[in-house]
């Protein structure tokens, strides 16, 4: 008997499989069709497509409700999903993917008269680990189809990052890397919109959500022996956060990278990037086919107030300033210099500091030391972004002086920009030097 506990109170048996049926292993062809005349006893009806002896393609309300309720049962599950946006503002849901020890699923999402409610009630049962790698999108559309986020979820790639797997592992190295296994990577680009969905592509997206399984299972044992568990469950709590996942228009502006240096910049910025995202939603296509992230910085920083000074911009195509969306903008233009700079946010203004680039070279190498030396990715203690921003202020609001990050990193970078730390090489090694 193999027994993995998950942690937390939830200390429930993830894998409890006999000799015959180990972790990550599918029940024999026989057992799968024994199970599926249970189910049938059971008055499990609905049309069921049948895609070789491990899974079934769910495409009917009823049977959906069914395999969600035997779902509801286990502690964790592993789930995924297959989406296309990339002609989209909001994400076209086409297939879901779901593992428990026992079985393995995929949902059609585009069959006709599904209804995924049941889908949604269980990714919002507290009593169900839901298991991902790399959440947020799959999250968004979640959120964007029931306006619910699930809870409580576990991603595997912040997991892997905690354990120094590498900034941002892809799912197929990380399987490979924990597993051994290659995973196919065939049907990675598929169009899975279109129908039918052949067997092939069905084994592809159920293999997911099946090597997940393993994946989780040996990442919870390694960051439980290493006390890492609780860094894990600080980063799931921002990823479940409904901030991270609001869209509204008049925050569109805090998405992009451009910076400003002027009040009337950043007005102007404002009124633009909303008029862009509420335009990409209405007409549902991606930000980019409306306006650029260069060019909404470019229109930001010189502000044109009519359609001839909107024509001299580089950024825009001919032609541009005589559309609909040229109006649109130079009238966006116009409330954002109408607007009243004591109302906007506070501009971070850059530090008189001559050593500022120097500063932050020094963190850059002890961001390195400390990833190194803990096993830690780095990406995931401190951006760069984040040591400018500490480089410039001792209370800046950033992610490295909080939490689990402060005491890895954050108190160490303070200490070596106030000199109580220094680097210096040892027999070819950087290392940390404590000052009195």
């Amino acid at each position: 008997m193999t027994v993995i506990r998950v942690r937390g109170t939830r200390a429930a048996t993830w894998f409890a499989m006999s000799n015959s049926l180990h972790p990550g292993v599918f029940l024999t062809a026989k057992a799968c069709k024994n199970k599926r005349s249970e189910r049938r006893k059971r008055g499990d009806k609905g049309k069921k497509t049948g895609y070789g002896a491990f899974m079934d393609l769910i495409t009917t309300t009823a049977e959906l409700a069914s395999v969600c309720a035997r779902f509801a049962k286990h502690p964790v599950i592993t789930v995924d999903t297959e989406f296309l946006r990339e002609t989209t503002y909001y994400p076209l849901l086409c297939v879901i993917q779901m593992a428990s020890p026992d079985e393995a699923i995929a949902i059609d999402a585009l069959a006709e008269g599904i209804d995924l409610n049941s889908f949604f009630t269980l990714m919002s049962n507290e009593g169900v680990l839901k298991v991902f790698h790399a959440a947020r999108q799959d999250i968004e559309i979640i959120w964007h189809q029931a306006g619910i986020i699930p809870h409580p979820v576990f991603d595997t790639q912040v997991a892997a990052m905690v354990l120094g797997y590498g900034d941002s592992i892809a799912y197929d190295a990380l399987v490979e890397r924990v597993t051994g296994h290659r995973p196919d990577k065939t049907h990675r680009f598929t169009d899975w919109s279109r129908r039918p969905l052949t067997a092939e592509q069905l084994e592809y997206a159920v293999a997911d959500v099946t090597h997940l399984r393993d994946v989780f299972a040996a990442l919870d044992v390694d960051l439980r022996k290493r006390g890492r568990s609780d860094w894990v469950s600080e980063e799931m709590e921002i990823l479940t956060s409904p901030k991270t996942y609001d869209f509204h228009p008049e925050r569109a502006w805090e998405r992009l990278k451009t910076r400003v240096r002027k009040p009337k910049d950043l007005a102007v910025l404002m009124e633009v990037a909303a008029w862009r995202e509420q335009e990409a939603q209405s007409r549902n296509i991606p930000r980019s086919r409306v306006l650029k992230d260069d060019a909404v910085g470019d229109i930001a920083t010189h502000a044109p107030a009519s359609p001839e000074r909107l024509a001299t911009l580089r950024s825009l195509p001919k032609g541009f300033e005589k559309s609909q969306w040229g109006a649109d903008i130079v009238a966006a233009v116009q409330r954002g210099l109408a607007r009243d700079p004591g109302t906007l946010p506070k501009i971070e203004k850059p530090r008189n500091n001559s050593n500022g680039a120097a500063t932050v070279e020094l963190l850059k190498v002890l961001l390195r030391m400390t990833s190194e030396r803990h096993a830690v990715a780095s990406k995931i203690i401190a951006t760069v972004d984040d040591l400018e921003r500490i480089a410039a202020d001792d209370k800046a609001d950033v992610g490295a002086l909080h939490g689990w990050r402060r005491e890895l990193f954050g108190e160490a970078a303070l200490a070596l920009k106030h000199g109580r730390l220094a680097l210096a090489i040892e027999k070819g090694r950087v290392v940390r030097v404590e000052r009195t």
